[in-house]
């Protein structure tokens, strides 16, 4: 993993530029210019969305580092989100490394909302 100030070219093996293309299909819920929402596969609580750049960054610090105002937008994008989905209540939670859980290294915010939110952050 870098901490290079620039967004990486679109990765052949990262399944969110696969996506940002159009080739894996997705249930997009908002989509701007720089910024796509979309349904998590596994979700984790009633309203689950990712919001990623339409760029590569590999995880949230790189990407403030190299574009706040992307970082910006996409917190904007969230907030819309849960404001159709989840009466504008949410939790936006970003996983920076492996020992966090990141798994997928193409930074995205995970919208977590729709309930009553309890505290397991391991």
């Amino acid at each position: 993993m870098t901490n290079s100030s620039s967004p990486a070219p679109a990765q052949a093996d990262c399944i969110f530029c696969k996506i940002v293309a159009g080739e894996i299909e997705s249930q997009l819920v908002k989509e701007t210019e720089n910024v796509i929402a979309f349904r998590d596969i596994n979700p984790q609580a009633p309203l689950h969305v990712l919001v990623v750049p339409r760029r590569h960054y590999g995880d949230v610090t790189q990407l403030a580092g190299s574009d706040p105002k992307l970082l910006a937008e996409m917190v904007k994008v969230a907030n819309a989100v849960a404001a159709e989905h989840a009466d504008g209540q949410f939790r936006f939670i970003f996983n920076s490394g492996p020992n966090a859980g990141q798994s997928v290294f193409h930074v995205h915010g995970h919208v977590l909302g729709g309930a009553r939110l309890g505290w397991t952050p391991a």
